[in-house]
């Protein structure tokens, strides 16, 4: 055993030296492996990266949350008070909350801001999202009136309208009407802001939903958000949403969508394997390119030191050592190559996070497929030369020159 490692430690250290006597060469050979590792190093962790941050989006629009989306058909316009009352009492529903928009002015201190959002919320959004003020209150029951005039403002909003100053208490007025500012909303950091583009407006305004829906002079809702209970199946809550919709809306599903936000991030999780399967399957080709050049340097170097094979083999060497000695030649060429390619792929992985504003995380399987592949690609390549150098009649080689 210890002969078996001494003979191993003595074939890398020759390893080295040859590696070392040809720097150029040896560089050259490399370049394929680092760039291969690099490519599926940085591809993988930029698309994991990436993934994890939308999917992160995704988490922010709520988990148990299903969407439903209702329209204007022939026969009935929206959802009256009544459906969303029967849809909050559909089997395994939790709470239902109405969302509605609108864009309007709002006038601070006789400023007017003609690009305001102004957002409609019930009480059950801020009873399953009670992080989403950051200072003074939420609505609550007697806000939902109608006549209440109450309203959250967002960072922005505070920024570019109330400059800074002053928040709690402070009259601001939309659409005719005075509102006190009794809350501060948290950064929006969920999927819908990070898809829309708010950099126009002057911010957003949080009102109850029914002063939304006065503002634009509607009485029905066409935006529910759907918590679902924690021990309920999301597809068969989903499934009673859909039959007790189809019903108000007599068996026609054109005109109102149901949107499992599990369903999509299942989806979004299937999609990124495949794209990652994709890029480290085309990031490979590099790697085998790669490999050819290894083979091709160790055949060369097979050629050169054939004099040297047959000396050794006739002092007794035995054909395993001299297949050994290349083999682990091929190996410790490739695995340098590795090292190299996953330190240059995580950092262009880091660059990329960096600029795309998304949180770095190093996955390990990105790093065992990298330094994998380079070993497999030292063994499966450098067999073939290791094989023909233990092959040399010593007479032969030694006659080469």
């Amino acid at each position: 055993m210890l002969s078996s490692l001494g003979i191993i430690k003595q074939s890398f250290v020759m390893s080295i030296q040859n590696i070392k006597a040809n720097k150029m060469r040896s560089f050259l050979t490399m370049l394929g492996i680092v760039i291969g590792v690099a490519a599926v190093i940085g591809l993988i962790t930029i698309v994991e990266t990436v993934s994890d941050a939308v999917m992160g989006k995704f988490s922010g629009l709520g988990a148990g949350t299903v969407m439903v989306m209702a329209y204007t058909s022939p026969t009935k316009d929206g959802l009256s008070d009544v459906d969303v009352d029967v849809l909050s009492r559909v089997e395994g529903v939790e709470g239902v909350s109405p969302t509605a928009e609108e864009m309007t002015a709002s006038v601070v201190d006789k400023e007017v801001y003609k690009k305001t959002r102004v957002q409609g919320r019930s009480t059950t959004y801020f009873s399953h999202n009670p992080d989403a003020v950051t200072a003074g209150r939420v609505f609550n029951e007697a806000d939902m009136s109608g006549e209440s005039y109450v309203c959250i403002v967002d960072q922005d909003y505070i920024k570019k309208c109330l400059l800074g100053r002053q928040v709690l208490g402070r009259e601001i007025l939309v659409n005719g009407n005075t509102y006190t500012i009794v809350g501060v909303a948290k950064k929006d950091d969920s999927l819908m802001s990070y898809m829309s583009d708010t950099s126009r407006l002057d911010g957003t305004i949080i009102v109850p939903y029914r002063n939304v829906l006065s503002m634009s002079g509607k009485t029905r809702i066409y935006n529910l958000d759907v918590y679902v209970k924690k021990e309920a199946d999301m597809s068969m809550v989903e499934s009673r949403l859909r039959s007790a919709l189809q019903n108000m809306y007599n068996d026609n599903d054109d005109y109102y969508s149901v949107v499992n936000m599990e369903s999509l991030m299942s989806m979004m999780d299937s999609v990124q394997g495949m794209l990652g399967t994709l890029l480290a399957s085309i990031a490979s080709i590099a790697l085998v390119v790669g490999g050819i050049g290894i083979m091709n340097m160790m055949l060369v170097s097979v050629s050169e030191r054939t004099k040297e094979i047959g000396l050794r083999k006739a002092l007794g060497a035995e054909p395993s050592r001299i297949q050994m000695q290349f083999l682990i030649e091929s190996i410790v060429l490739s695995m340098i190559g590795g090292i190299i390619g996953v330190i240059i792929g995580l950092a262009i992985a880091f660059a990329a996070a960096h600029a795309l504003e998304t949180p770095f995380t190093v996955p390990g399987s990105a790093i065992t497929l990298g330094v994998g592949f380079s070993a497999a690609v030292g063994i499966v390549f450098g067999w073939v030369p290791a094989k023909r150098a233990s092959e040399l009649n010593p007479i032969d080689a030694l006659r080469s020159e």
